[in-house]
């Protein structure tokens, strides 16, 4: 097994952007290093980094994240960007969806560790929970898949007019080029880049948003919805 290396002090700018949870954002990162590299849910090589990568580069996210919002972290994976996020934004109410046991369980303990009650695990797939989540304003990813393949799951978890937010890399602009007719049939009506965490982390994070219109995910997920929601109004009845 490859030892992880040290983790590196906390930058003043953690501090800043975490405020009165920057504690809480010091233990989540020494869990992430410690817990989080024994269980293979982050590589030995990315505690070094850990805080411009990962935990700021996630946090400045918030930037673009509307007040007082339900969100959805699809693949949330070892937290990220779902837990920067709700340190930071305690007026939204986050689910992290997360279909793998061994990820959810590491963040519950995280949620219960840090004391974030406004932060819901829920262990299961995009495409299964559909009709069973209530429809949230913004759907957050992060690293989980290709632009088109992430819309798929993430767009249909949206109530209308909803948008998802997803850090991409220097690949954003051509995965927004190649996915616009997928993005299209699933309901979007807006897309565009960000770029965010002006003297925070640099470089900036690259947020790519997706806004859709009435019918998140589509014509066919609409239909879905319509019936799930039915589903649950015969079982409410019994």
């Amino acid at each position: 097994m490859t030892e992880a290396a040290e983790l590196p002090p906390a930058p003043e700018q953690a501090r800043v952007v975490f405020g009165d949870r920057f504690a809480d954002a010091v233990r989540y990162a020494e869990l992430l290093s410690e817990a989080g590299v024994q269980r293979g849910l982050i590589g030995p090589r990315e505690v070094p980094r850990l805080w411009e990568r990962h935990l700021l580069n996630c946090a400045v996210l918030s930037e673009v994240v509307p007040e007082g919002v339900t969100v959805c972290d699809v693949g949330s994976g070892a937290g990220l960007p779902g837990i920067p996020l709700a340190l930071v934004r305690e007026d939204l109410k986050i689910t992290l969806l997360e279909p793998l046991l061994r990820r959810t369980t590491f963040l519950t303990e995280v949620v219960e560790m840090l004391g974030l009650d406004h932060v819901t695990v829920v262990r299961g797939r995009a495409e299964e929970v559909m009709g069973k989540l209530q429809p949230v304003h913004v759907v957050t990813a992060r690293a989980v898949a290709p632009l088109d393949r992430l819309a798929a799951w993430g767009i249909p978890l949206l109530r209308p007019y909803g948008e998802m937010l997803a850090l991409k890399g220097d690949t954003a602009e051509e995965e927004l080029k190649t996915s616009a007719t997928a993005l299209s049939k699933l309901g979007a009506v807006e897309t565009s880049i960000l770029h965010v965490g002006e003297g925070v982390v640099d470089p900036l994070s690259t947020v790519v948003r997706v806004e859709v219109g009435e019918s998140p995910g589509g014509v066919r997920f609409a239909a879905k919805r319509a019936k799930a929601a039915r589903t649950g109004r015969t079982r409410r009845r019994r």
